[in-house]
């Protein structure tokens, strides 16, 4: 709250002067009776009505108080926050090749990345973020967008079997994926463009190399943290034989090399992720690393808000006269 007519409030300074002269001169001016000694009176008990006078005074004052703060004419502030963000441009690059349906992560590799994915896209509703899917080959499944509820309803609908149904070339093509995803980024005014890459293998598909991807990146300022998911051992991977669902049990051929020298080209980071909780815990690591920067401009509508003080006043001022004739009435 603040008041828009400040002046007025040195009228509070008015009560000192007040207070001096009811000490010092109202008391003379009260009806007495002379009597030649007031001893035998002095251990008399107070009534309850001389005990109460001093309330007038006290009335006056808060009734005074109230009207001045009325003329100052006190106001509200009904704020909002109108944000220019300063935001991040995200591609969140995905491996969905059939070796994502492996269950070494639960319920396996490609659901389990899908959400902590998800959960990364909601801890962040300032940035544009798109999603770029690879196997065989690559595509953008979304762009760049403000529009999370739309970007989580596309990640949803990822597929764990989209190349084993042959909707797009099985294999693992990093350079490609990267380079879709860097197409996306290069035009970008963002201060801060970044690629997260997720995969489970090696490259062994596409016309463009994963260092030659990455050398691109660096040249349009993009910086890319690279993640390899899968167990350190065999990984349980699912096969239909006859009909019914059989397991088998696969080496995890993660090309560790190749994806940190990715991160150090762009001045990104390596991850490596054996299960769900060490998902979870590399996003929350990026989220840390690339935070959003806001500006915020402040807008306010002001209200005026002298009515409780002059009620307050009002029933002050009213109060000190009922008692003044009624309960503190003088008798001449």
């Amino acid at each position: 709250m603040e008041f828009a007519n400040k002046e007025y409030l040195f009228l509070l300074l008015l009560i000192i002067p007040y207070l001096i002269w009811h000490i010092m001169y109202k008391n003379k001016t009260e009806s007495t009776i002379r009597v030649s000694d007031s001893s035998a009176y002095q251990y008399f008990p107070k009534s309850w009505r001389i005990r109460l006078m001093p309330v007038q005074i006290l009335l006056r004052i808060i009734a005074f108080v109230f009207i001045v703060f009325a003329m100052a004419r006190p106001q509200t502030n009904n704020s909002w926050n109108n944000e220019f963000v300063e935001g991040i441009d995200i591609m969140m690059v995905m491996d969905v090749s059939t070796s994502m349906l492996a269950e070494d992560l639960k319920p396996n590799r490609l659901e389990a990345s899908k959400q902590v994915a998800s959960e990364f896209i909601v801890d962040r509703p300032n940035d544009n973020i798109g999603l770029t899917i690879f196997a065989g080959e690559a595509f953008t499944q979304c762009p760049m967008t403000i529009d999370h509820a739309s970007l989580l309803n596309l990640l949803k609908n990822v597929r764990t079997d989209i190349a084993a149904r042959g909707l797009i070339q099985d294999g693992t093509a990093i350079g490609m994926g990267l380079a879709n995803a860097i197409s996306r980024l290069k035009d970008s005014k963002a201060k801060s463009k970044v690629v997260i890459l997720l995969t489970d293998g090696s490259n062994n598909m596409g016309d463009l190399s994963p260092m030659t991807a990455a050398e691109i990146a660096r040249s349009f300022g993009i910086r890319i943290y690279t993640i390899g998911v899968g167990t350190d051992k065999l990984a349980p991977y699912p096969k239909e034989v006859a009909g019914q669902i059989q397991y088998v049990y696969l080496p995890v051929e993660i090309d560790t090399k190749v994806l940190d020298d990715i991160a150090r080209e762009t001045q990104g980071s390596f991850y490596r992720a054996t299960n769900t909780r060490e998902l979870q815990y590399i996003y929350k690591e990026i989220d840390k690393l690339e935070k959003t920067k806001l500006s915020l401009k402040k807008y306010s509508k002001k209200y005026e808000a002298y009515q409780p003080f002059a009620i307050v006043a009002i029933i002050s001022l009213l109060l000190e006269i009922l008692l003044r004739i009624t309960v503190f009435r003088k008798i001449p």
